[in-house]
């Protein structure tokens, strides 16, 4: 997948608390402001929901 770069300006307050919350969830900052801002826009039905996981095969019976 590729991925978009750009510039992100926020106040060092804000930073302090994202690097924080990352470090809990076991993300690096820029991974922790990209799962906010997906879930931010697939709860404002901006951003299609993932697709569902195929289910598993199912054996034949016998």
């Amino acid at each position: 997948m590729s991925r978009k770069n750009f510039p992100l300006r926020i106040s060092p307050d804000l930073y302090a608390a994202l690097e924080r919350w990352a470090a809990d969830d076991l993300r690096s900052v820029n991974a922790q402001i990209e799962y906010l801002l997906t879930r931010a826009a697939r709860e404002a039905g901006r951003l299609k929901p993932p697709p569902a996981p195929a289910p598993p095969p199912t054996e034949p019976e016998s």
